[in-house]
C-alpha cells in the first residue's frame, strides 16, 4: 500500500468536523509535511478564543504523535526551485507552502491528498487525489 502525503486542507477538515482522519483518507499509510505542521500551528496561535485553541493545539499533537513529519532536505529543495521555475515560467505559481508541500509529495514518489485539487494540479508530475 503506497504512503499518500495529506495537504494541510484535509487535516483542517478533519479537525473543524470532529471526523476520523480514516474517514477522509482510508486506511492508507499517511505522512505530512513539516510545512503542513507549521500551518497546522500557525491555526494554534490564529485561533479566536482559548478553547478553540487547546482543542487545535491537542489535535495537532495527537496528529504529530501518530505520523512523523517529513523533513525539507537539500533534494526535496531541488524538486522545489524545479517546481518553482516551471510555474513562474508558465505564469500559474501556486503558494510558497504549497510549493513545499508538492515537491515534498514528489520528492518522496507519494500521491497528494488535497482538498485544494485547483491549486496542486498545476503542478506537472504530481499525483493529485482530491477529496
Amino acid at each position: 500500500m503506497a504512503t499518500v502525503l495529506i495537504d494541510t486542507s484535509v487535516l483542517v477538515d478533519v479537525e473543524r468536523s470532529g471526523e476520523a482522519l480514516e474517514e477522509r483518507v482510508g486506511e492508507k499509510e499517511r505522512a505530512i509535511s513539516v510545512i503542513t505542521l507549521s500551518e497546522l500551528l500557525h491555526g494554534v496561535w490564529r485561533a479566536g478564543s482559548e478553547i478553540r485553541r487547546v482543542r487545535r493545539q491537542a489535535f495537532v499533537e495527537a496528529l504529530v504523535a501518530a505520523i512523523e513529519p517529513i523533513h525539507i532536505t537539500p533534494p526535496i529543495a531541488r524538486v522545489h526551485a524545479e517546481i518553482w521555475a516551471c510555474l513562474e515560467e508558465r505564469g500559474s505559481v501556486i503558494g510558497a507552502h504549497d510549493l513545499w508541500i508538492a515537491a515534498t509529495a514528489i520528492g518522496h514518489d507519494m500521491p497528494l491528498v488535497t482538498a485544494n485539487r485547483r491549486e496542486f494540479e498545476r503542478v506537472d508530475g504530481l499525483t493529485v487525489i482530491a477529496l
